[in-house]
Protein backbone atom coordinates (compact mmCIF):
# COMPACT_ATOMS: atom_id res chain seq x y z
CA UNK A 1 0.00 0.00 0.00
CA UNK A 2 1.55 3.58 -1.16
CA UNK A 3 2.13 5.72 1.99
CA UNK A 4 -0.36 8.25 0.39
CA UNK A 5 -3.13 5.93 0.42
CA UNK A 6 -5.19 6.22 3.23
CA UNK A 7 -6.11 2.92 4.90
CA UNK A 8 -9.13 1.02 3.66
CA UNK A 9 -11.49 -0.27 6.31
CA UNK A 10 -13.84 -2.53 5.09
CA UNK A 11 -17.30 -2.35 7.48
CA UNK A 12 -19.63 -5.47 7.93
CA UNK A 13 -23.10 -3.99 9.37
CA UNK A 14 -24.01 -6.76 11.59
CA UNK A 15 -27.31 -7.56 12.84
CA UNK A 16 -30.08 -5.17 10.64
CA UNK A 17 -32.21 -5.52 13.80
CA UNK A 18 -29.66 -4.30 16.28
CA UNK A 19 -27.30 -1.02 17.02
CA UNK A 20 -25.14 -1.73 14.69
CA UNK A 21 -26.27 0.44 11.70
CA UNK A 22 -26.54 2.95 14.67
CA UNK A 23 -23.00 3.25 15.91
CA UNK A 24 -21.34 2.58 12.06
CA UNK A 25 -23.16 6.09 11.21
CA UNK A 26 -22.78 8.03 14.61
CA UNK A 27 -18.79 6.82 14.17
CA UNK A 28 -18.41 8.55 10.55
CA UNK A 29 -20.73 11.44 11.03
CA UNK A 30 -17.45 12.99 12.62
CA UNK A 31 -15.69 13.96 9.32
CA UNK A 32 -12.43 13.99 10.79
CA UNK A 33 -12.66 10.42 10.87
CA UNK A 34 -12.34 10.37 7.52
CA UNK A 35 -8.64 11.71 7.87
CA UNK A 36 -7.79 8.72 9.40
CA UNK A 37 -9.33 6.33 6.89
CA UNK A 38 -11.44 5.29 4.16
CA UNK A 39 -14.51 3.56 5.16
CA UNK A 40 -15.85 1.50 3.05
CA UNK A 41 -19.75 -0.18 4.05
CA UNK A 42 -21.12 -3.35 3.02
CA UNK A 43 -24.72 -3.71 2.54
CA UNK A 44 -27.58 -2.24 0.45
CA UNK A 45 -28.49 2.06 0.43
CA UNK A 46 -32.22 1.25 1.38
CA UNK A 47 -31.28 -0.21 4.69
CA UNK A 48 -28.81 2.62 5.20
CA UNK A 49 -31.70 5.01 4.60
CA UNK A 50 -33.84 3.48 6.42
CA UNK A 51 -32.12 3.76 9.66
CA UNK A 52 -30.86 7.34 8.69
CA UNK A 53 -34.47 8.35 8.39
CA UNK A 54 -35.69 6.57 11.71
CA UNK A 55 -32.17 8.29 13.43
CA UNK A 56 -32.98 11.75 12.15
CA UNK A 57 -29.15 11.57 10.67
CA UNK A 58 -28.22 13.57 7.77
CA UNK A 59 -24.75 11.80 6.50
CA UNK A 60 -23.80 11.69 2.75
CA UNK A 61 -23.38 8.54 1.58
CA UNK A 62 -21.39 7.28 -1.56
CA UNK A 63 -22.96 4.39 -3.22
CA UNK A 64 -20.93 2.01 -4.91
CA UNK A 65 -20.90 -1.05 -7.27
CA UNK A 66 -17.66 -2.20 -7.73
CA UNK A 67 -14.38 -1.64 -5.32
CA UNK A 68 -12.38 0.42 -8.09
CA UNK A 69 -15.35 3.57 -7.44
CA UNK A 70 -14.63 4.13 -4.06
CA UNK A 71 -13.73 7.89 -2.97
CA UNK A 72 -11.66 9.16 -0.52
CA UNK A 73 -12.98 11.63 2.27
CA UNK A 74 -16.12 9.81 1.77
CA UNK A 75 -18.22 6.78 3.40
CA UNK A 76 -18.98 4.18 0.69
CA UNK A 77 -21.34 2.09 0.59
CA UNK A 78 -21.20 -1.20 -1.45
CA UNK A 79 -24.42 -2.00 -2.59
CA UNK A 80 -24.61 -5.91 -2.47
CA UNK A 81 -28.73 -6.48 -2.76
CA UNK A 82 -31.63 -4.22 -4.12
CA UNK A 83 -34.14 -6.12 -2.63
CA UNK A 84 -36.00 -4.48 -0.02
CA UNK A 85 -35.76 -5.83 3.51
CA UNK A 86 -38.34 -5.85 5.76
CA UNK A 87 -36.60 -4.68 9.43
CA UNK A 88 -38.75 -4.55 12.92
CA UNK A 89 -35.99 -3.22 14.93
CA UNK A 90 -35.11 -5.09 18.67
CA UNK A 91 -36.08 -8.23 17.19
CA UNK A 92 -34.33 -11.96 16.13
CA UNK A 93 -35.46 -12.22 12.68
CA UNK A 94 -33.70 -15.31 10.64
CA UNK A 95 -34.31 -13.52 7.46
CA UNK A 96 -32.89 -10.66 8.39
CA UNK A 97 -29.76 -12.78 9.99
CA UNK A 98 -29.50 -13.93 5.79
CA UNK A 99 -28.56 -9.92 5.11
CA UNK A 100 -26.04 -9.70 8.14
CA UNK A 101 -24.20 -12.11 6.90
CA UNK A 102 -24.12 -11.37 3.28
CA UNK A 103 -22.69 -8.30 4.56
CA UNK A 104 -20.02 -10.11 6.44
CA UNK A 105 -19.30 -13.02 3.62
CA UNK A 106 -18.91 -10.01 0.98
CA UNK A 107 -16.92 -7.94 3.26
CA UNK A 108 -14.42 -11.11 4.23
CA UNK A 109 -14.30 -11.65 0.43
CA UNK A 110 -12.90 -8.35 -0.32
CA UNK A 111 -10.14 -8.35 2.93
CA UNK A 112 -9.46 -11.58 1.12
CA UNK A 113 -8.67 -9.82 -2.07
CA UNK A 114 -6.60 -7.02 -0.72
CA UNK A 115 -10.02 -4.43 -1.49
CA UNK A 116 -10.08 -3.52 1.79
CA UNK A 117 -6.76 -3.51 4.34
CA UNK A 118 -8.77 -4.26 7.69
CA UNK A 119 -12.00 -5.01 8.57
CA UNK A 120 -14.45 -3.97 11.43
CA UNK A 121 -17.60 -6.04 12.00
CA UNK A 122 -20.44 -4.48 13.49
CA UNK A 123 -22.52 -7.30 16.18
CA UNK A 124 -24.69 -10.02 15.20
CA UNK A 125 -26.89 -12.37 17.16
CA UNK A 126 -25.58 -15.41 16.73
CA UNK A 127 -29.17 -16.98 16.97
CA UNK A 128 -30.45 -15.19 14.00
CA UNK A 129 -27.69 -15.49 11.44
CA UNK A 130 -27.30 -19.27 11.25
CA UNK A 131 -28.15 -21.12 8.22
CA UNK A 132 -26.83 -23.66 6.10
CA UNK A 133 -23.93 -21.09 4.82
CA UNK A 134 -23.09 -19.58 8.68
CA UNK A 135 -23.00 -22.66 10.81
CA UNK A 136 -20.29 -21.16 13.39
CA UNK A 137 -20.24 -20.04 16.69
CA UNK A 138 -20.08 -16.43 16.16
CA UNK A 139 -17.36 -14.20 14.13
CA UNK A 140 -14.09 -15.43 15.60
CA UNK A 141 -15.25 -19.29 14.30
CA UNK A 142 -15.83 -18.11 10.54
CA UNK A 143 -12.58 -15.73 10.10
CA UNK A 144 -10.93 -18.65 11.09
CA UNK A 145 -12.36 -20.94 8.14
CA UNK A 146 -12.04 -18.21 5.88
CA UNK A 147 -8.44 -16.64 6.82
CA UNK A 148 -5.13 -18.35 7.18
CA UNK A 149 -3.98 -19.49 10.83
CA UNK A 150 -5.38 -20.10 14.08
CA UNK A 151 -7.14 -17.58 16.05
CA UNK A 152 -7.45 -16.12 19.33
CA UNK A 153 -9.93 -13.78 21.00
CA UNK A 154 -8.42 -10.62 22.68
CA UNK A 155 -10.37 -7.90 24.18
CA UNK A 156 -8.84 -4.93 25.07
CA UNK A 157 -8.70 -1.10 26.30
CA UNK A 158 -5.97 0.86 26.56
CA UNK A 159 -2.99 -1.39 28.18
CA UNK A 160 -5.41 -3.90 29.44
CA UNK A 161 -5.50 -7.33 26.68
CA UNK A 162 -7.49 -10.23 27.93
CA UNK A 163 -7.32 -13.71 25.29
CA UNK A 164 -9.09 -16.78 25.89
CA UNK A 165 -7.75 -20.17 26.00
CA UNK A 166 -11.24 -21.51 25.16
CA UNK A 167 -13.73 -19.40 23.49
CA UNK A 168 -17.47 -20.12 23.14
CA UNK A 169 -17.86 -23.76 24.49
CA UNK A 170 -20.51 -24.50 27.17
CA UNK A 171 -18.98 -24.41 30.72
CA UNK A 172 -19.14 -27.78 31.37
CA UNK A 173 -16.55 -28.70 28.51
CA UNK A 174 -13.72 -26.24 29.71
CA UNK A 175 -12.42 -28.67 31.58
CA UNK A 176 -11.90 -31.42 28.85
CA UNK A 177 -10.75 -28.74 26.85
CA UNK A 178 -7.75 -27.28 28.76
CA UNK A 179 -4.80 -29.38 27.63
CA UNK A 180 -0.86 -28.80 27.65
CA UNK A 181 -1.47 -28.41 23.74
CA UNK A 182 -3.43 -25.61 23.60
CA UNK A 183 -2.11 -23.32 26.65
CA UNK A 184 1.21 -23.97 24.85
CA UNK A 185 -0.37 -22.58 21.48
CA UNK A 186 -2.74 -19.93 23.16
CA UNK A 187 1.05 -18.13 24.80
CA UNK A 188 2.33 -18.83 21.34
CA UNK A 189 -0.51 -16.76 19.76
CA UNK A 190 -0.99 -14.09 21.95
CA UNK A 191 3.34 -13.40 22.19
CA UNK A 192 3.22 -13.25 18.97
CA UNK A 193 0.67 -10.65 18.61
CA UNK A 194 2.09 -8.42 21.45
CA UNK A 195 5.25 -8.71 19.50
CA UNK A 196 4.16 -8.15 15.91
CA UNK A 197 0.92 -6.24 16.54
CA UNK A 198 1.26 -4.17 19.56
CA UNK A 199 5.07 -3.61 18.94
CA UNK A 200 6.31 -4.85 22.85
CA UNK A 201 9.82 -7.24 22.17
CA UNK A 202 9.02 -8.86 25.24
CA UNK A 203 5.79 -9.43 26.53
CA UNK A 204 4.80 -10.23 30.06
CA UNK A 205 1.88 -12.49 29.94
CA UNK A 206 -0.04 -13.79 33.01
CA UNK A 207 -2.36 -17.31 33.04
CA UNK A 208 -5.48 -17.36 35.69
CA UNK A 209 -6.10 -20.50 37.13
CA UNK A 210 -8.84 -23.01 35.89
CA UNK A 211 -10.59 -23.81 39.19
CA UNK A 212 -11.20 -21.54 42.36
CA UNK A 213 -8.45 -20.34 44.81
CA UNK A 214 -6.21 -22.31 42.04
CA UNK A 215 -7.83 -25.27 43.19
CA UNK A 216 -6.11 -24.85 46.22
CA UNK A 217 -3.58 -27.93 46.14
CA UNK A 218 -6.24 -30.36 44.85
CA UNK A 219 -8.79 -29.79 47.35
CA UNK A 220 -10.81 -28.08 44.57
CA UNK A 221 -9.51 -29.73 41.46
CA UNK A 222 -6.43 -31.15 40.16
CA UNK A 223 -6.16 -29.75 36.80
CA UNK A 224 -4.16 -26.63 38.05
CA UNK A 225 -1.38 -28.68 39.32
CA UNK A 226 -1.49 -31.40 37.16
CA UNK A 227 -1.76 -29.36 33.82
CA UNK A 228 -1.14 -26.05 33.91
CA UNK A 229 1.65 -25.27 36.25
CA UNK A 230 3.42 -27.97 34.64
CA UNK A 231 2.90 -26.18 31.03
CA UNK A 232 4.03 -23.21 32.50
CA UNK A 233 7.20 -24.46 33.92
CA UNK A 234 7.89 -26.08 30.88
CA UNK A 235 6.97 -22.58 28.49
CA UNK A 236 9.17 -20.59 30.92
CA UNK A 237 12.19 -22.64 30.28
CA UNK A 238 11.86 -21.50 26.15
CA UNK A 239 12.82 -17.56 27.57
CA UNK A 240 8.96 -16.35 27.70
CA UNK A 241 7.71 -14.12 30.66
CA UNK A 242 4.76 -16.38 31.37
CA UNK A 243 3.53 -16.41 35.05
CA UNK A 244 0.64 -18.43 36.91
CA UNK A 245 -1.80 -19.53 37.79
CA UNK A 246 -3.25 -16.66 39.27
CA UNK A 247 -6.50 -16.94 41.63
CA UNK A 248 -8.90 -15.48 38.88
CA UNK A 249 -11.04 -13.72 41.89
CA UNK A 250 -8.67 -11.38 43.21
CA UNK A 251 -6.36 -11.18 40.22
CA UNK A 252 -8.49 -7.84 38.32
CA UNK A 253 -9.66 -6.46 41.76
CA UNK A 254 -6.10 -5.65 43.15
CA UNK A 255 -4.67 -4.53 40.16
CA UNK A 256 -2.53 -7.56 39.54
CA UNK A 257 -3.42 -6.80 35.46
CA UNK A 258 -2.08 -3.92 35.37
CA UNK A 259 1.81 -5.74 35.69
CA UNK A 260 1.27 -7.53 32.59
CA UNK A 261 0.86 -7.07 29.03
CA UNK A 262 -1.34 -9.59 28.12
CA UNK A 263 -3.76 -11.78 30.28
CA UNK A 264 -4.79 -15.63 29.15
CA UNK A 265 -7.97 -16.54 30.76
CA UNK A 266 -9.29 -20.21 30.94
CA UNK A 267 -12.80 -19.75 30.07
CA UNK A 268 -15.09 -17.04 28.08
CA UNK A 269 -16.93 -15.27 31.26
CA UNK A 270 -13.36 -15.23 33.61
CA UNK A 271 -11.85 -13.03 30.84
CA UNK A 272 -14.76 -11.13 29.96
CA UNK A 273 -16.85 -10.29 32.86
CA UNK A 274 -13.78 -8.85 34.53
CA UNK A 275 -12.82 -6.61 31.67
CA UNK A 276 -16.18 -5.53 30.80
CA UNK A 277 -16.38 -4.21 33.94
CA UNK A 278 -13.16 -2.35 34.06
CA UNK A 279 -13.51 -1.21 30.17
CA UNK A 280 -17.13 -1.61 28.72
CA UNK A 281 -18.06 0.98 26.19
CA UNK A 282 -14.12 1.87 25.53
CA UNK A 283 -13.21 -1.78 25.28
CA UNK A 284 -12.60 -3.83 21.47
CA UNK A 285 -12.48 -7.21 20.22
CA UNK A 286 -9.39 -8.30 17.94
CA UNK A 287 -9.26 -10.84 16.34
CA UNK A 288 -5.80 -12.22 16.70
CA UNK A 289 -3.41 -14.93 15.26
CA UNK A 290 -4.70 -14.37 11.38
CA UNK A 291 -3.19 -13.27 8.57
CA UNK A 292 -5.54 -10.11 8.10
CA UNK A 293 -6.81 -7.75 11.07
CA UNK A 294 -10.42 -7.72 12.27
CA UNK A 295 -11.83 -5.47 15.59
CA UNK A 296 -15.47 -4.97 16.64
CA UNK A 297 -16.47 -3.43 19.76
CA UNK A 298 -17.12 -4.83 22.73
CA UNK A 299 -20.82 -4.76 23.37
CA UNK A 300 -24.02 -6.83 21.18
CA UNK A 301 -26.81 -5.81 19.38
CA UNK A 302 -28.55 -3.84 22.30
CA UNK A 303 -32.05 -4.86 20.63
CA UNK A 304 -34.02 -2.90 23.74
CA UNK A 305 -32.20 0.24 22.61
CA UNK A 306 -32.10 -0.35 18.49
CA UNK A 307 -33.56 2.64 16.52
CA UNK A 308 -33.82 4.83 19.83
CA UNK A 309 -30.64 7.39 18.84
CA UNK A 310 -28.81 6.70 21.91
CA UNK A 311 -26.49 3.88 21.20
CA UNK A 312 -23.01 4.59 22.25
CA UNK A 313 -20.64 4.93 19.21
CA UNK A 314 -17.26 4.75 21.54
CA UNK A 315 -16.54 1.43 21.24
CA UNK A 316 -17.00 1.12 17.57
CA UNK A 317 -15.08 4.08 17.05
CA UNK A 318 -11.78 2.92 19.50
CA UNK A 319 -12.54 -0.24 17.05
CA UNK A 320 -11.98 1.37 13.69
CA UNK A 321 -8.87 3.42 15.92
CA UNK A 322 -7.30 -0.09 17.06
CA UNK A 323 -7.75 -1.95 13.67
CA UNK A 324 -5.52 0.88 12.15
CA UNK A 325 -3.09 1.50 14.78
CA UNK A 326 -2.59 -3.03 14.60
CA UNK A 327 -2.64 -2.61 10.16
CA UNK A 328 0.31 -0.13 10.83
CA UNK A 329 2.19 -1.91 13.53
CA UNK A 330 2.20 -5.14 11.79
CA UNK A 331 3.40 -3.38 8.33
CA UNK A 332 6.34 -2.03 10.44
CA UNK A 333 6.59 -5.20 12.09
CA UNK A 334 7.19 -6.61 8.87
CA UNK A 335 9.66 -3.94 7.39
CA UNK A 336 11.84 -3.89 9.91
CA UNK A 337 11.77 -7.80 10.07
CA UNK A 338 12.88 -8.44 6.22
CA UNK A 339 15.21 -5.71 5.81
CA UNK A 340 17.41 -7.60 9.02
CA UNK A 341 20.95 -7.70 7.54
CA UNK A 342 21.38 -11.53 6.87
CA UNK A 343 25.04 -11.98 7.42
CA UNK A 344 26.75 -14.69 5.32
CA UNK A 345 28.98 -17.15 6.50
CA UNK A 346 32.59 -15.67 5.09
CA UNK A 347 34.10 -17.63 1.85
CA UNK A 348 36.92 -20.00 2.56
CA UNK A 349 40.19 -19.38 1.13
CA UNK A 350 41.35 -21.87 -1.84
CA UNK A 351 45.25 -22.87 -1.36
CA UNK A 352 46.98 -24.45 -3.91
CA UNK A 353 48.68 -28.10 -2.54
CA UNK A 354 52.31 -28.08 -2.34
CA UNK A 355 54.04 -29.63 -4.92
Amino acid sequence: MKKDKKIKVGISLGDLNGIGIEVILKTFKDSRMLDFCTPILFGSTKVITFHKNKLGLDIPIHGISNMNQVIEHKINLFNIWREEVKLNLGVVDKEVGKYAFLSLKHAVQSLKKGEIDVLVTAPINKNGIQSEEFNFKGHTEYLESELEGESLMILMSNNLRVGLITGHIPLKDVSSAITEKLIQKKVENLHTTLVTDFNISKPKIAILGLNPHVGDNGVIGSEDDVIVVPTIQKIQKTGKLVFGPYAADSFFGSDTYKKFDGILAMYHDQGLAPFKTLSFGNGVNFTAGLNKIRTSPDHGTAYEIAGQGIANADSFKEAVFKAIEIFNNRKEYVDLTSNTLKISKPERKKYNKKS
